[in-house]
């Protein structure tokens, strides 16, 4: 196998928005980096981890115990790669908010207020923590996406101040921290160009701002959205004017619904290795984030972290990455390719559409998003069914394959369901209304076929910790199903006079008053839901 461009190439697996991957999952995760030549896995973790002497860090969140990551950490030692733990020491700490020793913490929001003593206590018990835990003596602090750090409590108490003034003094205490455990630290960068104003390519980073950021910091630059190797080449070449040992971090786009885009982020991914290969960045990593739900196998972006490790050896022929693929793991490239669900509304491989999550939970009455509905959609979700039914039987990745073929069959009806409802009854068709009623039925039973390889799944890849998200949204879903078919029997039998729900016309989800009917990108489970729970 060729050698990496790279010193370092790796994964960042979040473990924090609601799944927790199992001990066994990444395990068997630092088994597929090591056959892919990776060397480095980063274990995101906002508050799923024990910390010692605060029993309420991570609670009922599924957090690693500091057995489970010395055992993790000894077995990637064993195989070669370096597991660093990826923390949060500012923002995104939203889940530990809601318990009281910890929200009386809060700047405002997610954000810790720097400047709190009792903030840096908990900081430095991490830090003990982790010390205890990993070899590794690099740590992902965090500090990402704080933009309102000194807005809230700090604001009050303090008055109004430079807010990368209240990020630089923050930052050096906690590096001051890490330091006495012999810690070397990472951050995310993009506080740095959003508080000094401007894109990350234009903002005025000065010799000054350079200076202030401590010796054993360094900065990482992510970017998962960019197409064009031109982007990515002028935010390195501005990264480089704060560290010159500037890392990349890119994007495996697990991220929004029920299924990868895998085509997106391999385009993405080559146009930012081959930035990174002639900018002579020394350590890249993809990250796999979950957010809204964590509800994407980490297995099924295989395709585009194998591209990416082919990508750093210099090899970009997509036939010959395809044929290493199957060398490697007796499975078609284009066979896991359709996890994607591709050839439906979800995915054209040139932008992030989601319509497999929103129409899921769509409500079927109110129809949040029926105006976006064109009406061949479930014809091809079929058809998509159809190719994936090959690939449940699979061995080693069934049970992750069977949860697109499951909700492709769903999608089949349910996606115009809410339309063809309330065309019907605008025209007065109490027969079509009857006759969606075995419709309605038939999708309830997929749903829970739906949630049956969903869970199974779930449990096989996760902690069981987090599920009860599913368990809420999904049976909600189920509950509401049954609901509007009562309410239609009701109508048509001349039980109740009126459905008021779909009185209402189907109007564009985001106000516009001219659009492309189509897919869009939308990862709110509530606000697709329903209207009426913030």
């Amino acid at each position: 196998m060729e050698i990496s461009s790279f010193d370092r190439l790796g994964v960042m697996l979040d473990n924090s928005r609601n799944a927790v991957m199992n001990v066994k999952s990444v395990k068997r995760y630092i088994d597929l980096l090591k056959k892919t030549g990776c060397d480095f896995l980063m274990l995101y973790t906002e508050d799923t981890y024990e910390v010692n002497g605060r029993p309420y860090f991570g609670r009922h969140r599924g957090k690693y115990t500091k057995e489970e990551l010395k055992e993790l950490d000894a077995y990637a030692r064993s195989k070669g790669v370096e597991l660093c733990p990826c923390i949060q020491t500012l923002a995104h700490l939203n889940a530990l908010m809601r318990w009281p020793e910890f929200s009386r913490l809060a700047d405002m929001g997610d954000i810790l207020c720097a400047g709190d003593e009792e903030v840096y206590r908990l900081i430095d018990d991490i830090f003990a923590t982790l010390n205890e835990c990993f070899t590794s003596k690099t740590v992902n602090i965090g500090m990402d996406e704080a933009e309102f750090i000194g807005m809230g409590r700090y604001f009050r108490e303090h008055g109004l101040e430079n807010r990368m003034d209240i990020l630089v003094r923050h930052l050096k205490r906690v590096a001051s921290i890490a330091a006495k455990y012999g810690f070397n630290l990472l951050m995310w960068g993009d506080m740095f160009y959003k508080l000094t104003g401007g894109p990350e390519d234009k903002a005025a980073f000065d010799k000054k701002l350079a200076e202030s950021i401590p010796d054993n910091v360094n900065l990482i630059y992510w970017d998962y959205y960019s197409l064009d190797k031109a982007h990515y080449d002028s935010r390195i070449e501005n990264y480089r004017k704060l560290r010159e040992d500037v890392w990349f971090a890119g994007g495996l786009w697990t991220w929004s619904g029920f299924t990868p885009h895998i085509s997106f982020a391999i385009k993405a991914t080559e146009a930012a290795v081959r930035s990174c290969m002639e900018h002579k960045v020394k350590n890249v990593f993809m990250t796999v984030w979950g957010d809204n739900g964590g509800e994407t196998s980490r297995f099924s972006v295989i395709p585009a972290l194998f591209a990416a490790a082919e990508f750093s050896r210099g090899i970009f022929d997509m036939d010959t990455v395809k044929a290493d693929f199957y060398r490697e793991f007796g499975i078609a490239f284009d066979d896991f390719m359709l996890a994607e669900l591709p050839d439906t509304p979800n995915t054209d491989g040139l932008s992030i559409n989601n319509p497999e999550k929103y129409m899921l939970y769509s409500d079927p009455f109110m129809g949040n998003f029926d105006a976006l509905v064109r009406g061949n959609e479930g014809g091809r979700y079929a058809a998509c069914a159809k190719k994936l039914a090959n690939m449940i039987n699979d061995a080693e990745y069934g049970s992750m394959f069977e949860v697109p073929y499951r909700l492709a069959n769903v999608l089949e009806l349910k996606y115009d369901l809410g339309v063809k409802t309330r065309e019907a009854y605008s025209k007065g068709d109490k027969k079509g209304l009857l006759e969606l009623v075995p419709v309605y039925r038939e999708v309830y039973d997929r749903v829970e076929a739906f949630y049956a390889a969903l869970e199974k799944w779930w449990m096989e890849e996760n902690k069981p910790q987090g599920f009860d998200v599913q368990d809420i949204r999904i049976g909600g879903l189920l509950r509401r199903i049954k609901h509007c078919t009562v309410r239609l029997e009701k109508y048509v039998a001349g039980e109740i006079e009126r459905l008021e729900e779909l009185e209402e016309p189907a109007l564009h989800p985001f106000c516009a008053t001219e659009f492309e009917k189509g897919a869009v990108c939308f990862n709110s489970w509530g606000l697709a839901a329903t209207c009426n729970v913030l």
